[in-house]
């Protein structure tokens, strides 16, 4: 009896063993089949089912920034605009930001803030909120030091299940239409320029690559010192490039147009790129490429330029070498790889390198590359005193599409300024002007001067005698400077 009990006890341990080991084989191809997973998935989706019931809303999440974080979502700008008058009547919290009026604010929702909207019967709820990035360092992140980063910040919509189809497909497209019209209405002109900024605001932490302020120069082409022939030219042809949008899809060509601005100093370059902004009613982004580190860097500034803007580098010849001599930089190139492969690696005590290595193949692709075509309508304009130093494939047709010669103060520029500081058509004294200005050459700039009044006593008579008196030393000294050059010829002779 004893040794039927043993066996028995013996057979039991054994099935129990066959079917651990069993367990343990079936286990394995079940994960490898995955079966965990299916069983979760149809887990999860009754779990949905039964959330539903007992919660039947819906939502859409618009963030601020699309694309990986490197353009700004036109959507969310849209929906902020939209939301800017009903946010006044019903959100507690605001945040007020300045507007073309100056007696105006432009409002908008705080994080955290919710407001209600109805639509064809549709009540639907916005919520404005904010999510804390990732931070590495706790401190440096509270202090605003390297390791902070933006909030991510957007809005959340909700709605009820049954309203599905009229939000998203009748609502949502109404709520950016009517967006982008509190835009065009609320719009203010800034002109930016690349100082990077990083600061605190009820909305987060917040980092950008530009900074601006208002856009207010005076400079129209009403009051621009040019000829009235080469001015309507060049109004005629920002006319075209504005309304251009269906022309240039249609050849396949970026909404983009290059100017370049080339003539000495003081003959109205930046008062041209003024005038033209304002003409066109654009922002303008002018970029310190100097301060530029790497080709990089400028890409990232350009996509962060909105649309209806004119994005500037003036004297660009004095920017960074970009004259035509590639061969000379090639080999300084490779001399400055040279001398630090023979000075051995870097060490601690030294001074880090923090010129700029914006490359002339850099600003091409800036120009007219794959990343030029991100957005649309741009005008993209450079500035120089010297054309004849630019690489000619920098300044050829396709990158600077047009180019304006901004020359020394002819006899019309002379009477079209003399009609606008002094009031006056005619003058005894306009033909001695005219005269003079076609053996000296003055610039607009010097000429706007000295009609200038300087007191309540001057006017268009003294003014003009001013001027001519101007002429006639720049004439006087013109001819000492030949005569000199003369005899400095003879005696090297």
């Amino acid at each position: 009896m004893a040794m039927e009990t043993m066996l028995s006890g013996l057979n039991s341990g054994v099935v129990l063993s066959l079917i651990a080991v069993l367990w343990t084989v079936v286990w394995q191809n079940l994960q490898h089949l995955q079966l965990q997973q299916f069983f979760a998935r149809h887990l999860s989706r009754h779990a949905r089912r039964l959330a539903a019931m007992v919660d039947p809303y819906l939502s859409v999440t618009i963030s601020e920034y699309e694309g990986g974080r490197m353009k700004r979502s036109d959507a969310y700008e849209e929906v902020k605009a939209y939301l800017s008058d009903a946010s006044a009547r019903g959100v507690r919290h605001l945040r007020a930001e300045g507007s073309k009026d100056a007696d105006k604010l432009v409002l908008s929702m705080s994080d955290g803030e919710e407001v209600e909207d109805e639509f064809q019967g549709a009540k639907v709820w916005w919520w404005a909120t904010s999510k804390p990035p990732p931070r590495s360092d706790g401190a440096a992140a509270f202090w605003g030091g390297g390791a902070a980063q933006e909030e991510r910040r957007f809005y959340r919509l909700y709605f009820l299940e049954r309203h599905r189809s009229l939000v998203l497909d009748t609502y949502l497209p109404r709520v950016r239409q009517l967006g982008r019209a509190v835009m065009v209405k609320n719009r203010q002109r800034k002109l930016f320029t690349n100082i990077s900024t990083s600061q605190w605001s009820d909305g987060g932490y917040m980092r950008s690559a530009w900074s601006h302020v208002a856009f207010e120069h005076p400079k129209t082409f009403a009051t621009l010192a040019m000829d009235p022939v080469e001015k309507k030219r060049i109004r005629d042809d920002l006319d075209m490039f504005k309304n251009g949008k269906d022309y240039y899809t249609r050849v396949g060509k970026a909404w983009k147009r290059g100017y370049l601005l080339y003539g000495p100093p003081g003959t109205g370059k930046s008062a041209m790129i003024a005038a033209m902004a304002n003409y066109l009613d654009y922002d303008i982004y002018d970029i310190e490429l100097t301060s530029v580190h790497s080709n990089t860097d400028l890409r990232k500034l350009f996509i962060e330029t909105t649309s209806k803007s004119i994005i500037v580098i003036e004297d660009i010849d004095c920017s960074l070498d970009l004259t035509g001599s590639r061969k000379k930089k090639e080999a300084a190139e490779e001399d400055d790889k040279k001398d630090k492969k023979d000075g051995g690696p870097f060490r601690p005590g030294e001074k880090k390198d923090t010129s700029s290595k914006v490359t002339l193949s850099g600003l091409l692709n800036f120009i007219d590359g794959l990343w030029s075509a991100c957005g649309g309508e741009r005008i993209i304009v450079f500035t120089t005193n010297h054309v004849e130093k630019l690489d000619p494939a920098l300044i050829r047709r396709g990158r600077m599409d047009k180019h304006i010669e901004m020359s020394y103060c002819g006899f019309e520029a002379f009477k079209f300024l003399a009609k606008t500081y002094l009031d006056v058509d005619s003058h005894p004294l306009f033909d001695a002007v005219g005269e003079l200005l076609r053996e000296v050459q003055m610039t607009p700039a010097d000429v706007a001067e000295n009609l200038t009044p300087k007191s309540l006593d001057d006017g268009p008579d003294s003014c003009l005698e001013d001027l001519v008196k101007a002429l006639e030393e720049a004439k006087e000294k013109k001819a000492s400077g030949g005569d000199e050059q003369n005899q400095q010829d003879e005696e090297e002779q």
